[in-house]
Formats: structure tokens, sequence, C-alpha cells
């Protein structure tokens, strides 16, 4: 059965450097004491010297003010933003956000990845990386998804993990986009857990029991992916995708038989709420959410996550940086 425990010890193996833009966070700062302490990742904080070296030792921590690699960013970020009308006076001013100054770091390879968003909105933490690291070649859509890992044993494989995607990004993803979201879940899952993906492409249908443009969304999916080297079905509903005995009165033909372990929301809307419900309810431990499609890793924590959570993220961060 997996555990966490597993990413961690994948991610001490890269020796790879993380970037926290929040160095000043209370909750920041005891996970990578952890981190440290475990030889996990190296760890960059960005803040003020002063500050921190009175709440932490034998760490790296930067100031976007003082920096001596302060000039090289600029100069980069305004290469990489000026056919938007971005000026070099406006690139010196937004390099003293820390967000913008940790991702010009990851994208100038002075860190391998970036963890963000413990005391900050999603907006801020991902707006940089989105205008400056974008995509990977052939992925148009970045996504994300939660990892769940189970406490008992679940109808989800012998690995007892579930990812769900999209649950924070885009809010109405036409059948391309979800493509790409698919793509992009069954990698993630398959880079960080090794899991044989069955992918079951949600709606409030199974298999023509219902009808509407949400549920033609998932058909017209299921045919797209035709081709795909791994398990998918679809339309069908949470009960027939994760429940055997549902599956076989619902969809009997189901290549997937309720055992499904990649759950594909059609929007934001159910994707948002379906996976609080699942942590919630099913009393089930969320990581994430994890985000996908980069070419370079940055992640956002929720504003509640705790220091556990952070150390299991910026693990992750490590391991997508892997390529």
């Amino acid at each position: 059965m997996f555990n966490t425990k597993t990413i961690l010890k994948n991610a001490k193996l890269l020796k790879k450097t993380i970037v926290f833009p929040e160095g000043d966070s209370d909750r920041v700062i005891e996970a990578v004491k952890i981190l440290r302490r475990k030889k996990i990742v190296d760890c960059i904080l960005i803040g003020n010297e002063e500050i921190l070296k009175s709440k932490i030792s034998d760490v790296t921590i930067v100031n976007p003010n003082t920096s001596g690699i302060k000039e090289q960013l600029i100069q980069a970020l305004y290469e990489k933003r000026k056919s938007k009308g971005m000026t070099l006076l406006e690139a010196k001013k937004t390099i003293k956000n820390p967000f913008y100054f940790a991702t010009m770091m990851v994208e100038c390879g002075f860190a391998d990845g970036m963890v963000g968003g413990v005391e900050h909105s999603t907006a801020d933490c991902l707006r940089p990386a989105l205008q400056i690291i974008k995509g990977k070649n052939g992925i148009k859509t970045i996504s994300s998804c939660v990892m769940f890992v189970g406490t008992h044993k679940l109808h989800i494989g012998e690995k007892n993990v579930i990812f769900t995607a999209d649950c924070a990004l885009n809010i109405n993803p036409d059948v391309n986009q979800l493509k790409d979201i698919v793509n992009a879940t069954v990698d993630t899952a398959k880079k960080l857990v090794n899991l044989n993906p069955k992918v079951a492409l949600l709606s409030y249908s199974t298999k023509g029991s219902g009808d509407g443009d949400d549920v033609q969304k998932m058909q017209n999916l299921c045919k797209l992916l035709k081709g795909s080297q791994f398990d998918y079905d679809g339309e069908m509903q949470l009960d027939a995708a994760i429940v055997p005995s549902v599956a076989k009165k619902k969809a009997p033909k189901s290549k997937i038989q309720g055992n499904a372990n990649i759950l594909i929301f059609p929007n934001l809307t159910s994707g948002n709420i379906g996976y609080k419900a699942i942590e919630r309810f099913g009393k089930l431990k969320a990581i994430g959410q994890i985000i996908q499609g980069l070419r370079k890793p940055v992640n956002d924590m929720s504003r509640g996550c705790c220091v556990d959570d952070i150390v299991v993220i910026t693990a992750i961060t490590a391991i997508q940086s892997k390529e």
C-alpha cells in the first residue's frame, strides 16, 4: 500500500533545490527545517536575512532587494515580457515581488522548482508562472490535480491512491482542454506513484442514462481519447466509477469496473466541490493542488495547509523537476 514516505524517499535521491517565496511564513520555516533535517531537498527562502536568521539557520536566504542576482533576473524578466509591453523600469519594480523573484530563479536555473500559496492566493502564486514559465511543448492547458491517499482500503486498486482533476484552474474546459487534463493527470500519477491508470470521465449520467451539454462533452472526450495507452471510460457517475457492485449494474462492459483511480470532472464547479467532499466526508489525506503542464514545476498550496502538507508538496515539486 502506498504512503507519502515513498514520495519523500524518491525526492531525496534527486538532490533538487526548491525556492519558497513566502520565507517569512512560520509554517514554511517549520517545513524547511524538516526538509533540511531529513535532507529531502535543498531550500531557498525569499525574505529579509536579518529577520529570518533569528528563526532558522543552515538555509540559503535571498533578499530580492539586495541579492547579487537581482540585475540578472530583472534583465531576464524584461526579455520575457517586453513583447507584452513591459518596460525595463516595470521589470525592476516587478522583480521586488517575491513570487516573481522566485519564479525567475526557477526560470533562470537558480532553483529547480517553487512552492508558494501558504499565505497568499492562487492568483498571486501562479500568475508569474503562467506568464513566464508557461506550458510544456504540446500542452496548451495548465491544470491541477489532487492526490488522495487512503487510510483504509478503498475500491481503487492495490496502491490505495486516487487522483482528481481539474480542481483549481480551468472553469469550464472544452473537450480538447479536458484531453490535456486527462493526459497530464495520467502523467502525474505515473511519475509520482507508478500508478496503472484507470480513468473515469465523470458526469451525472452513466453511458447515456441522461443527457445535456456536460454529458455530451464527456462522451466526446471519450471518443477523443481513442488510442490512448491506458484504460478509460465515460461518461459515468461517481458510484459507477468507484464501486464495483454499482458498475456491474450501470456499466457492465466498462474497462474500469468500479476501480477508477483517476477521476476527471467536467468543470471546475464539480471538481472543486467534489475533491473537498471526498477529503472531508471520506476522511482521506488530500495532497495538492499539484500543478500540471508547466515547463518547470511551481506548486500552489492551500492557505489552510499544515506543515506536513508543505513538506510533501515540496517533495512532489522535486520529483516533477526530474525531466
